[in-house]
């Protein structure tokens, strides 16, 4: 018995360290400047952007063939700053910034149809067949999926309010200049 654990053990570690070892020597490089770029996104994978997730599009845009004002959740700040890295000059005069939404349901008009549970990217909608659903506001990227799937028209999107994670102090006016 305790020949066949020693046996057991011994192979797991030598196997193991095989993986390991040729997990580095066989390692493929990808390309840095999408890797960057990754960073800069969002992270939501909400696919808003006609991509599979923020890795294909961090990569498209690597490759030049996507438009830097590709994400909506980021807006025209993650757009000019995407311009800035690749260096490309792109007139963003025509993007609207909308600011930060989330989605909002109108208990009272809610059927619990859970059309908006299908169509969120995130998860951020919780509920059940014939209940009143809800938004999980920290999980809620404002793609408007959900509102344009909702029947009702119980889910609207309003502006996201703040809170002491995302609040920050007004810079003061340029009196002490004057």
């Amino acid at each position: 018995m305790i020949e066949a654990m020693g046996i057991l053990l011994g192979l797991g570690v030598a196997l193991g360290g095989g993986l390991g070892v040729a997990a580095r020597l066989l390692k493929v490089e990808g390309n840095p400047v999408a890797a960057e770029i990754e960073e800069m996104m969002p992270g939501t994978n909400c696919g808003q952007c006609g991509h599979p997730g923020c890795s294909a599009a961090a990569a498209a845009l690597a490759a030049g063939s996507a438009p830097v004002s590709l994400c909506p959740p980021g807006g025209k700040a993650l757009a000019s700053a995407l311009a800035d890295k690749l260096g490309i000059v792109s007139d963003l005069s025509g993007m609207a910034d909308r600011g930060s939404v989330i989605a909002f349901v109108f208990e009272d008009l809610c059927i619990g149809c859970t059309k908006c549970l299908k169509r969120c990217p995130t998860d951020a909608i919780v509920g059940a067949s014939r209940q009143i659903h809800g938004v999980v506001d920290d999980a809620c990227t404002g793609c408007e999926q959900c509102a344009e799937a909702c029947p009702t028209g119980a889910i609207v999107m309003r502006p996201e309010t703040d809170t002491l994670a995302t609040w920050h102090w007004p810079k003061p006016a340029d009196r002490l200049a004057a």
